[in-house]
């Protein structure tokens, strides 16, 4: 699969950085970043190197160990956050990682600052992000999807419940943990509302972009719902149902909501992916009267049990797909260049 247009925001163009993840506290005293050392490669050519599990716009993620357990380092650069006018993005991201205990959530153990850059110690997810999972096989076996896609409505299921819209659903944002679970991570772009209010930023990524967002005429929570029946077209087919080189036709697409899906689909994911993509909000399969208990009713999820899975009680099929070996073994290397960066200290990161 080719590459996709960077996620965007008013002020930039952003990349994803991968996270990783548990919630609660570790133990009596907080993690300190001094606590904190790089895992190296074990072998190969990049043997004795620092292992990055990604990079994006602002930064990238390390794999660092502290008291024998395995964490996600999100190492931010805080030169690069104010220059594209992204503090509240960043503090966003903080806050609504903080707040969240939901195992479909990537955990947050701590976040620390220095003159350069904001950190974020997030839980390790050691399957990695879905998004190369699905380039390596092109697209997902109908039984693998709909795990996959449960687990999305879980966690946006509690986000919802506690007036956050995600805003930027896509498989780079989506992680596997030790268990073949999906974990969302990456939430710069989500947003604090309370029922009934819309917001009006242009944020998210251009081939998952919901209508009402294109037309600037405020959303909400059912921008989520959109997202994720292009979500699940896109683990199906390999590709989103809306796609081209440049941002504006996929824009046109999007607008016109016209698509079709390959023979190979089942009618069921046709039925379901049909109503979550409706161009009017209100008509979006869980914003509807019935709500996401919808989405869950809906034949094409007929399989899942829904209470065992919030459980963590099901065999993930995704495990097939993980590999074996080093905990970076499901992590493309990624260069470790890392120049100095700019000190900052016009005080937008306080509560790091």
């Amino acid at each position: 699969m080719a590459g996709r247009v960077p996620s965007v925001c008013p002020a930039s163009h952003r990349g994803s950085l991968p996270h990783s993840a548990p919630g609660p506290e570790t133990g009596p005293a907080p993690l300190r970043l001094q606590d904190l050392a790089a895992v190296r490669y074990e072998d190969g050519q990049h043997q004795g190197l620092p292992v990055v599990l990604g990079t994006g716009g602002f930064g990238r993620v390390e794999l660092v160990r502290g008291r024998g357990q395995l964490f996600a380092l999100k190492r931010i650069r805080k030169e690069h956050v104010v220059r594209r006018r992204q503090q509240e993005h960043v503090c966003t991201e903080k806050r609504v990682l903080e707040r969240s205990r939901c195992p479909f959530i990537v955990g947050l153990f701590g976040t620390f600052r220095d003159s350069q850059d904001v950190y974020m110690l997030l839980e390790f997810c050691p399957g990695g992000e879905l998004w190369a999972k699905l380039r390596e096989v092109r697209c997902f076996e109908e039984e693998v999807a709909v795990f996959c896609s449960a687990c999305v409505v879980e966690a946006l299921d509690y986000l919802h419940g506690n007036g956050i819209v995600y805003r930027d659903l896509k498989p780079e944002n989506l992680m596997l943990d030790k268990q073949g679970y999906i974990k969302l991570v990456d939430f710069g772009f989500a947003k604090e509302l309370e029922r009934g209010e819309k917001t009006y930023s242009f944020c998210g990524t251009p081939e998952y972009l919901a209508p009402e967002i294109l037309r600037h005429e405020g959303h909400d929570f059912a921008v989520d719902f959109w997202m994720m029946g292009i979500l699940i077209f896109e683990m199906l087919v390999g590709r989103p149902p809306f796609h081209s080189a440049e941002p504006q036709k996929i824009y046109s697409k999007i607008l016109d909501g016209v698509f079709s899906f390959p023979a190979y689909v089942s009618e069921a994911a046709c039925s379901l992916v049909s109503k979550l993509c409706r161009l009017r909000p209100g008509q979006r399969l869980g914003n509807t009267s019935t709500g996401i208990r919808g989405i869950r009713k809906h034949r094409w999820f007929g399989s899942v049990k829904w209470k065992r899975l919030a459980l963590r009680q099901v065999d993930a099929p995704t495990l097939a797909l993980m590999k074996q070996g080093p905990p970076y073994a499901n992590f493309k290397h990624v260069s470790e260049d890392w120049p100095p960066g700019e000190e900052e200290f016009s005080g937008w990161d306080q509560d790091f």
